[in-house]
């Protein structure tokens, strides 16, 4: 076996000589046969446990067991203890999905500190046909139902080459201890009823069940490959990076192709978008625009001919005061400014860019979001115009209406609508004397 787990790292590219790796360690058979079979094989490496204080005393327990393990190989360990329930109910996830959320953010934040080249987990062949079954329930497409892949990122899968029959074998013969997790045989999770219910009716029913399905993720492995090249040249050909996080999708190029349902998931997929939400994205395609959709990180509007993508942020009232032009301000701030002296009396300027007269001000100046109601003179013209008429001028969507800033004086008056049009207040003239140059900030 321990020919067979070095022959695997050094297929898959996981390892290097020299390379140092944080194990993953619950303390159960698993990570504790990668652990034994990672010293034998001379790998250097350090543990990290998580203690989900799920199971009242059974999870300092398995602490214990990990601490007395790490200290027998006479390496170093890294201990996280959370409050996995709070986070679960803070986030609105499952107990699973809290747990592993915390498990990986706690894994990259010591390999980053403490430079580890990589983080092992304990993953084998028996999970990676649960994980297909999963994927496959949760709709995630075809590069979910690869199972789970030798390598993501910096997380690597080295008993990958194993099943848990050959595990079991490992532990009795070189006679290794271990903790048992008495939930793993209770059907509490969706994993555990996949792995206690529904693999032994399939096996039952086919008795070549686990080397059919390892065959049948080795092909959706290559498959997904080639897949994912035509996303690839999809992406590059639909989604547009409009600006900083910002993207759009032309509904009208997206219909011209003949797969656009599956196309749009996998474009959206990466944002958090689900199948069922995306099936309900292309069913308004015909409707009217401003209807809204989200997922946990991204809001996506379907405007008149795009499908329009921003990062999902709450818009307050919040407020930003300048007091003068000559106090500096809060870096969150969503403009800069500077005051310098008049060399020339440039008109036509950039968008996210407005030049003012500092004499003609009137300060404290506040920038906040716009309000329906509120009036401007757009530069150049002589009446006041409604900005939700400039808005629908300028074509700007629902979302991008949210997030318009208004630059305003002491008395009310809009200065600018920020990174869109300055008006005729306080604007340069030949005998200004000092500029205020305010831009956008990026």
């Amino acid at each position: 076996m321990l020919t067979q787990f070095i022959d695997y790292i050094h297929k898959e590219h996981l390892l290097a000589e020299g390379q140092r790796v944080l194990l993953a360690v619950s303390g159960g058979r698993d990570s504790v046969a990668m652990c034994e079979l990672m010293s034998q094989a001379g790998y250097g490496f350090a543990i990290a446990h998580c203690n989900f204080n799920l199971r009242p005393c059974d999870c300092d327990r398995d602490e214990s067991f990990v601490r007395n393990l790490a200290q027998r190989y006479g390496v170093d360990i890294y201990v996280a203890n959370f409050n996995t329930v709070d986070y679960a109910k803070e986030k609105g996830l499952s107990i699973e999905e809290a747990a592993r959320e915390l498990r990986y953010a706690f894994f990259e934040k010591i390999r980053k500190e403490e430079g580890y080249d990589a983080i092992a987990t304990a993953h084998h062949r028996d999970d990676a046909i649960e994980t297909f079954f999963i994927n496959l329930m949760r709709g995630t497409g075809i590069m979910g139902l690869q199972g789970i892949r030798p390598r993501n990122g910096f997380v690597i899968r080295p008993m990958l080459a194993f099943c848990r029959d050959d595990i079991d074998a490992f532990i009795t013969d070189n006679g290794l201890d271990y903790v048992e997790d008495y939930t793993n045989a209770e059907p509490l999770y969706l994993r555990n009823k996949i792995r206690l219910q529904l693999i032994p009716l399939l096996r039952d029913m086919a008795p070549s069940f686990d080397r059919t399905m390892h065959s049948n993720l080795e092909h959706l492995s290559d498959a997904a490959e080639i897949y994912s090249n035509v996303i690839a040249e999809y992406r590059s050909l639909l989604l547009h990076h409009d600006s900083d996080e910002t993207y759009s999708i032309d509904i009208e190029a997206l219909c011209s192709i003949g797969t656009y349902n599956t196309v749009l998931f996998e474009l959206l997929h990466p944002f958090g978008f689900s199948v069922t939400v995306v099936s309900e994205i292309v069913s308004v395609f015909g409707a009217e625009s401003g209807r809204r959709f989200y997922s946990d990180s991204y809001v996506l509007v379907k405007d008149r001919r795009h499908l329009l993508l921003y990062p999902r942020k709450e818009i307050t009232e919040e407020e930003f005061i300048i007091e003068s032009p000559e106090i500096s301000h809060d870096s969150e701030m969503p403009i800069c400014f500077a005051v310098e002296n008049a060399t020339s009396c440039q008109v036509k300027l950039p968008s996210d860019e407005a030049w003012f007269d500092c004499d003609k001000l009137r300060f404290p100046l506040k920038l906040r979001h716009w309000h329906y109601g509120d009036r401007f003179v757009p530069f150049g013209m002589r009446n006041s115009k409604l900005i939700s008429d400039f808005f629908t001028d300028t074509k700007l969507d629902v979302e991008q209406k949210r997030r318009v800033w208004l630059l305003c004086d002491a008395e009310g008056e809009v200065l600018w609508v920020v990174g869109h049009r300055a008006s005729n207040n306080a604007t340069v003239s030949p005998s200004t004397k000092q500029i205020m140059k305010m831009t956008v900030r990026r």
